[in-house]
């Protein structure tokens, strides 16, 4: 049984997420800011168009961390009533305003390197120059490794995708280190051609950035690996002899709610059922962070042999059908001669209902003296 100071624990581990985030971002911040400053100066000095992208690419990136820092700040609001789930998924739009602020830097550069090519312009390299894009790829690096280390440690999609950006940087500070060294010791101008090819991978990868976040607004499928978890904790508890349907649905990075349905022997009493259902609910909620606000009971008549053969029977049925992906809650109540189950309907069929349907009258076909009662059910993990 948890207590209150189990629920303390995790409100603290929420605001050092929070922190972890803020600090992480201040670091990208100053480091971003230094390097654009610098590159603004060298920029001009050696009249050099990519590192002048480059420099307006690391403004782009400290303003990405402010964007981080205030998205973490509101999604950490608690709930009130207009936004009774809080404001968790305020985190996925930060997430899309960084994506698409690369986006525009990728296409700004892109117009920009194309005039270069169309009219190119003698850059003027020195060794200030040379020593400044090598700290800056070294910079970048460090900063990349630091935002994806504590992106994944606090999963946050902001920290990942500006952890990801700036490890792009740092491949577009290298090809300036190039392109540089070619122009100086050999005389060859690729400046404007590199900016070119790292702008489409920007673009491209500001693109996929936009489409995880966009998917994730959405609402995505569960986890299968977090799924397999919840049912397995869940089945662990006495009493309860399978569970399934779990529905998750997500308000922001590690905030979950949902259901599932369990099944109990068909003698618990009232009493029962809420003890197990309480002690459910709270072990579920301090393991992951997930808040089952509802779960549904099924009763399991396995004691009556002829009646498991029953079953057996209908299960038989059941699964001949095309598009079954599973079956659930599967009782047989002899007295009021109802036979009633649960069907997960795969979603690679044309029409669920028209499955769900056939199913139904089969079923009847077989065991003509019974009501049959039947729901459509969605497996969340299907891949």
């Amino acid at each position: 049984m948890k207590n209150f100071e189990d629920f303390r624990k995790l409100d603290k581990l929420q605001k050092e997420r929070e922190n972890k985030i803020i600090k992480t971002s201040i670091f990208g911040i100053i480091g971003n800011g230094v390097l654009a400053l610098l590159k603004i100066i060298i920029g001009m000095s050696a009249n050099s168009i990519a590192i002048l992208v480059d420099a307006i690419n690391n403004l782009s990136d400290a303003a990405s961390s402010i964007i981080t820092i205030v998205g973490t700040k509101l999604a950490g609001k608690d709930p009130d009533k207009d936004h009774p789930f809080g404001y968790g998924r305020i985190e996925y739009l930060s997430a899309m305003i960084i994506s698409v602020i690369i986006l525009y830097v990728g296409v700004s550069s892109l117009v920009e390197a194309g005039k270069k090519i169309i009219n190119p312009t003698t850059p003027s390299y020195s060794y200030i120059t040379i020593v400044v894009i090598i700290l800056s790829v070294i910079v970048k690096l460090a900063i990349a490794y630091y935002f994806n280390k504590v992106g994944n440690e606090v999963d946050s999609d902001s920290l990942i995708n500006s952890g990801k950006d700036a490890k792009l940087d740092s491949i577009v500070s290298l090809s300036i280190l190039l392109a540089a060294g070619l122009y100086v010791w050999l005389g060859i101008y690729l400046e404007a051609y590199l900016g070119a090819i790292i702008s489409i991978i920007i673009i491209k990868s500001a693109i996929d950035m936009l489409n995880k976040t966009i998917s994730q607004l959405l609402g995505e499928k569960i986890d299968p690996e977090l799924a397999k978890k919840v049912i397995a904790s869940v089945e662990a508890f006495p009493g309860v002899e399978g569970a399934s349907a779990l529905v998750l649905n997500n308000y922001g990075p590690n905030d979950w709610n949902g259901s599932i349905d369990i099944g109990v022997p068909d003698d618990y009493t009232a009493e029962e059922l809420d003890e197990i259902i309480r002690d459910i609910q709270l072990d579920i909620y301090y393991k992951y962070q997930i808040e089952l606000t509802a779960i549904g009971v099924y009763p399991i008549n396995a004691s009556d042999r002829q009646i498991i053969n029953v079953k057996d029977e209908i299960k038989k049925i059941i699964y001949s059908h095309e598009y079954i992906n599973g079956l659930h809650g599967l009782y047989v109540d002899e007295i009021d001669k109802e036979i009633r189950f649960d069907l997960i309907i795969s979603l690679d069929a044309k029409d669920r209902l028209k499955v769900l349907k056939e199913v139904i009258e089969d079923v009847k076909h077989h065991f003509p003296d019974y009501n049959i009662e039947a729901f459509p059910n969605i497996d969340y993990t299907d891949k």
